[in-house]
């Protein structure tokens, strides 16, 4: 059985319209915007929560916003994060906007996931990934948010440390 965003990828090789109606999508709540209902409700069963059905909604709209015709190696959305924050000279604006995302609530993610994910156009993102953290994303431990900051400070906690032993060796 293929995931939720292989499908996607499949039905906008059929349909040239389905990227342009899942971006459009962005514009509104997710799981409001009506012509987005034939690419997603399909996968939902009538139990499931509204919290997954606005997961697979933003998903669908985030997939058909960052899409490319890329092949390279996928990465988590915090990996992606922590490679823009070093590309860009370890910007504070970067480490301000994770820092927004990964305390955002329900209500604030939809918004700062479109943010982060426009500044990670050059990043190719594992967006089955996401979707499966996103599920998780109210649970009262935060494990996800966790792991993200992790994802996101211990890669750079390394490469400070390498820095400063360059610079020592560099004194020497």
């Amino acid at each position: 059985m293929s995931t939720f965003v292989e499908e996607l990828a499949e039905r906008s090789r059929e349909e040239s319209k389905v990227r342009a109606v899942l971006k459009r999508s962005l514009a509104f709540d997710p799981g409001v915007y009506s012509a987005a209902f034939p690419y997603v409700e399909h996968r939902l069963k009538s139990d499931d929560g509204e919290w997954k059905r606005k997961v697979y909604y933003l998903v669908a709209g985030l997939w058909a916003m960052h899409w490319r015709d890329r092949s390279g190696g996928m990465q988590s959305i915090a990996s992606a994060c922590r490679m823009l924050y070093w590309a860009s000279d370890q910007s504070p604006s970067i480490e301000r906007r994770f820092i927004a995302l990964i305390d955002s609530d329900e209500e604030q993610l939809p918004y700062r996931l479109r943010q982060m994910t426009a500044l990670l156009k050059e990043y190719e993102i594992d967006f089955n990934n996401l979707s499966k953290d996103l599920l998780s994303w109210n649970h009262p431990d935060k494990f996800i948010q966790i792991r993200w900051a992790r994802e996101f400070y211990n890669q750079t906690a390394e490469k400070n440390e390498e820095t400063e032993m360059t610079n020592k060796e560099n004194e020497q």
